[in-house]
């Protein structure tokens, strides 16, 4: 298929592509799984600056392997131990990058950081996590329910758990996908309420909805996904045994998968963190998708590279 062109040059929060656009990212997507070797040879000559403030197993190795698979080439710069900006100022990195590579993906953890350095840089930014927004992930995680439903429009999808930066995503290609989508949160952890108004707007054109609740029982109920992710992010560690008591109730267990419909299935971005947010039974359960959702990260990043740079 012919690589549609995305209408922004850069990729920070995901809700940058319209409804039809997100269609043309799954259908790409689809696409360059299924057929590797007629884009083996998209990206040859491009190279990619890799930038991760913070640990990665899955980003790291999807984009690598995914920049390689394109023909490309992927440079790793580990800010682990220095943050982004300590060295040398965020608008000198984005300018000297620009002059060396075609693109600039980052794992940061605030998402100041990936606005300044698309501000300052003359190459697309792609946003690999930050603490309000996690778009690769979110596009992954669609394209994944897609291809085990076939259809994205009115399927029923809850999250529980904390309301961050894969709740803020989900429910941005929730609503571009036309999904219904509920969220079910402890009292003073619910999704930013700006990134709630813009899902909302957004889901106007596809009859997408979104709802909120107190209780996961309530938001599960028959709906045929449900993700959840950790309860506490990197960054939070102080904050994991506070969290730990709220969210108990919130743990995704085989109770809570009964109360969704037969066919549903689970899903989280992963690291999980087995015994808390998830239990094993249900991690490791035939409804489990969580390590599709792994892999199709990298085609989905695929197509995303291909869209950007093409």
């Amino acid at each position: 298929m012919s690589i549609p062109v995305a209408l922004s040059t850069d990729l920070l929060t995901g809700t940058e592509w319209n409804a039809a656009r997100v269609q043309e990212l799954l259908q790409l997507s689809a696409d360059v799984k299924a057929r590797p070797d007629h884009y083996a040879s998209a990206l040859a000559g491009r190279f990619l600056a890799l930038i991760l403030e913070k640990p990665s197993l899955r980003t790291r190795v999807t984009f690598e392997v995914g920049m390689r698979g394109l023909g490309g080439t992927a440079i790793f710069l580990d800010h682990t131990v220095s943050r982004l900006g300590e060295r040398e100022s965020i608008p000198d990195v984005a300018r000297n990058l620009s002059r060396w590579v075609q693109a600039i993906v980052a794992r940061v953890f605030a998402q100041r950081e990936l606005d300044q350095l698309a501000e300052f840089a003359s190459v697309p930014v792609i946003n690999a996590l930050s603490d309000r927004f996690h778009p690769c992930q979110a596009y992954a995680d669609f394209f994944t329910l897609r291809e085990r439903y076939g259809t994205l429009r009115g399927l029923k999808l809850a999250y529980v758990g904390d309301g961050n930066n894969v709740c803020h995503s989900l429910m941005a290609v929730a609503a571009r996908v036309g999904a219904e989508m509920r969220i079910a949160t402890p009292a003073g952890y619910e999704p930013d309420a700006s990134v709630v108004a813009e899902a909302r707007q957004a889901g106007r054109e596809t009859r997408a909805t979104l709802e909120m609740f107190a209780s996961p029982e309530e938001a599960v109920a028959g709906v045929r996904a449900v993700y959840t992710d950790v309860w506490a992010s990197m960054g939070q560690e102080d904050e994991a045994a506070t969290r730990a008591k709220i969210f108990a109730s919130y743990q995704v267990n085989d109770a809570l998968m009964k109360r969704a419909a037969p066919d549903a299935l689970f899903m989280h971005c992963l690291p999980a963190h087995r015994g808390a947010e998830v239990t094993d039974s249900v991690m490791d359960s035939p409804r489990s998708i969580v390590f599709d959702q792994a892999e199709n990260r990298l085609h989905v990043q695929k197509a995303i590279l291909l869209m950007l740079l093409s």
